[in-house]
């Protein structure tokens, strides 16, 4: 006997079509994560962002100007209409063949997504946090922050102010 399908939550799978085009970006980040630095650094970039799969899906290519040179990156994300959460992974172009860094999953509640991921830095366990907030139809905000007591407190590492171009 098959078991009874669970209703699909397709609430939040529109949740990124305000990402849907090309974007100028400003980031600040730290030069160093979880050791206690207060050195940023300050550059610019640009996003392209495309739906797919019918909305269930979607992708960022992105190149920031970095102090350090050109850094290009993939980020594909993809909503599971069974949890009702979004998966965002993240394609480093210095290291195109390097494993995925587990993905940030979550959602977006009253305008604000957070997304949680356990990882790794250095060796160590560490949990990351991505939350987009400030969301209008020609500007957002994203930031990424680490915590390496399990969530107890947070380190905010690199945030980032876009603006549309088209």
């Amino acid at each position: 006997m098959p078991k009874p399908q669970q209703p699909l939550d397709l609430s939040g799978v529109h949740d990124f079509d305000f990402f849907v085009g090309s974007w100028h970006t400003h980031s600040r980040r730290l030069k160093d994560r979880l050791v206690g630095s207060h050195d940023w650094e300050e550059f610019d970039g640009t996003i392209r962002s495309f739906s797919l799969m019918g909305g269930s899906a979607n992708v960022d290519d992105t190149e920031f100007d970095t102090p350090e040179g050109i850094y290009r990156g993939v980020a594909p994300r993809a909503y599971d209409p069974k949890t009702g959460l979004w998966a965002i992974w993240w394609i480093d172009g210095r290291n195109p063949h390097g494993a995925l860094d587990p993905p940030v999953k979550g959602r977006f509640v009253h305008g604000i997504g957070t997304f949680y991921a356990d990882d790794t830095l250095r060796g160590k366990p560490i949990k990351v946090r991505f939350t987009w907030s400030k969301i209008t139809p020609t500007s957002a905000h994203w930031e990424q922050a680490y915590s390496g007591d399990g969530g107890k407190t947070w380190e905010t590492n690199w945030i980032q102010d876009v603006r549309r171009v088209e």
